[in-house]
């Protein structure tokens, strides 16, 4: 028993991370003296399904991977796609037959949290956009959410504990709770100890809508600290009302007071929606549960080939297959031994030789190539259009 129920890494490396009949299987192909060299592929979709999603958690799955003797070959982190393998395996199935739960676990959960984050960025491009979501999930996966996150090219991180996983530095200002120690009619002075006690590396937002109207409060901010980058709109929804025009109010009122230099901040149950609707009006956003509870994709391990011989169950695809880009930004998956389409782009690259991972994982590099993907699939105008 531990303290947490929390499966640990040695667990996860070990294959103990296993569905049971994972374990009943490799009973029985080592009774029956049997071990294939196999070909297996991890895909969500076969054909292409104009639902694009961002691939997330290939660096933990090639960890797991690490060590064994196969090759793996995938798609880049911060790729899109639509269809068709994004992870192909070859090995004897034995040396990784107890894996596939945790490899899928890794790649799905991911996916899923970096494809709702790569909405929120494509929603508002031209705003900061914060992961504030960790409070909603099991402390021991922030860091997949916040690295994720930041795959999908969002601008930072709330967790400390994740940040030191990945290496990122938190940020952040202040909650209600703090507001609420300096009691109700003294926010004034709530404000001015945060700006009097943080380094000067740490933004001046002030929370405004704690005690009072956001726009009085707001008011009050600007007056109150010198200076002051940002207030916060972070009203619980049932309070809210018209949330574009409230944040339409502080700006003008902002404004007329000579504090146009004060930008505002949302957050609070932010959306792709809610994004378009204020991206006019707001400079930033906080965007919590909608990325770190997105569904996981639903990503399936299939073997497709016995010793080379082409096998799989019903319904899958038999034999390796390979995917590319197209010329013209779409995403297609054929045989691995047909020809390429014209113009196509292979998608499928080597990360694991004779168990040697073969490949680097930057974060900027995958942010940058998520937003050039969007761009070629048509997926960025789409979603800053409302259309997806």
């Amino acid at each position: 028993m531990t303290d947490f129920d929390i499966v640990g890494p040695a667990a996860i490396r070990e294959g103990r991370a296993t569905d049971a009949y994972f374990d009943r299987t490799v009973e029985t192909l080592e009774h029956a003296g049997r071990n294939p060299t196999v070909t297996a592929e991890v895909t969500a979709d076969q054909f292409p399904t104009g639902e694009w999603h961002l691939l997330a958690g290939l660096k933990d799955a090639a960890a797991l991977l690490e060590g064994r003797a196969l090759d793996a070959d995938a798609l880049l982190e911060g790729q899109l796609f639509d269809g068709g393998p994004v992870l192909r395996i070859e090995g004897p199935y034995l040396e990784f037959c107890r894996l596939e739960t945790a490899l899928l676990g890794f790649l799905s959960h991911a996916t899923g949290v970096a494809t709702h984050a790569l909405h929120s960025r494509l929603a508002a491009p031209d705003s900061l956009v914060l992961s504030f979501g960790t409070r909603h999930v099991h402390p021991s996966i922030a860091a997949m959410v916040e690295r994720s996150a930041l795959l999908a090219d969002l601008d930072g991180i709330s967790n400390v504990a994740g940040g030191e996983v990945i290496g990122r530095e938190a940020g952040g200002t202040m909650p209600h709770a703090l507001m609420i120690c300096f009691g109700r009619g003294n926010q004034a002075a709530a404000w001015q100890a945060f700006d009097e006690a943080v380094g000067p590396e740490v933004p001046r937002i002030a929370l405004c809508d704690t005690y009072d109207d956001e726009v009085e409060e707001a008011i009050r901010a600007a007056e109150a600290v010198e200076d002051l980058d940002s207030v916060r709109l972070d009203t619980t929804g049932s309070r809210r009302g018209d949330f574009v025009h409230i944040a339409r109010e502080v700006r003008e009122k902002l404004d007329r007071r000579g504090h146009e230099d004060v930008g505002i901040f949302a957050s609070g149950g932010i959306t792709p929606a809610a994004q378009r609707d204020l991206r006019d009006l707001v400079e930033g956003f906080g965007v919590g549960s909608y990325v770190s509870n997105a569904d996981p994709l639903d990503f399936a391990l299939d073997i497709t080939a016995v010793e080379g011989e082409p096998a799989a169950k019903r319904g899958k695809l038999d034999g390796p297959r390979a995917v590319y880009r197209t010329a013209a930004g779409g995403h297609e998956s054929r045989p691995a031994d047909a020809p390429a389409p014209e113009g196509g782009a292979a998608l499928l690259e080597p990360l694991v030789r004779d168990g040697e991972v073969v490949r680097d994982f930057d974060v900027e590099a995958a942010a940058e190539r998520a937003r050039a993907d969007a761009d070629q699939v048509g997926l960025a105008a789409a979603v800053y259009a409302g259309e997806r």
